[in-house]
């Protein structure tokens, strides 16, 4: 498999996120094995967008999160539901975007450098099997074309691994 994830320099974020999904959709074709997809998931959006820390959080049991597939630093195992951005997507069963972690109450922090955060919840025939979660080492990263983006993405993957 030879699927080039990195960016054209000269793309915008709407047409990365385009072009992402397009090659994403291809990656998990057929795959139905939770961890690899994830692992290729995370491994593919680091790639093409070079978050600084992107990675899942699995729903094992009715109020814990646990670490999942992910790239970058080392991460918190689990996390209790209504805890943290992850915990709190979860709960909300939406995407949050944080701007400034430091501002979040009872942000989490596993990371010192993360200044921002995005999470999705991972939803499938309105069961949240877990959490996208994405961080940033520079304060106000993310907006609404990287929600739109990544639940799509999201999406399609739940759509792949748990039809």
């Amino acid at each position: 498999m030879n699927i080039d994830f990195k960016p054209s320099e000269d793309s915008d974020k709407s047409e990365r996120y385009r072009q992402f999904l397009k090659h994403y959709a291809t990656l998990i074709e057929g795959e139905r094995d939770e961890i690899s997809v994830m692992a290729n998931t995370v491994a593919a959006l680091k790639e093409a967008f070079g978050f600084f820390w992107v990675g899942f959080y699995l729903v094992k049991s009715e109020q814990e999160l646990t670490l999942g597939p992910f790239q970058g630093s080392i991460a918190c195992y689990r996390i209790r539901k209504g805890r943290g951005v992850c915990g709190t997507a979860w709960e909300k069963a939406c995407p949050l975007i944080v701007p400034d972690v430091n501002l979040f109450p009872g942000h989490i922090a596993c990371s010192s450098e993360s200044r921002s955060e995005i999470v999705i919840p991972i939803i499938y025939n309105k069961v949240i099997k877990g959490v996208l979660d994405i961080d940033s080492d520079k304060a106000d990263s993310f907006d609404e074309t990287d929600r739109k983006g990544l639940e799509e993405m999201v999406n399609l993957m739940a759509a792949t691994l748990y039809r």
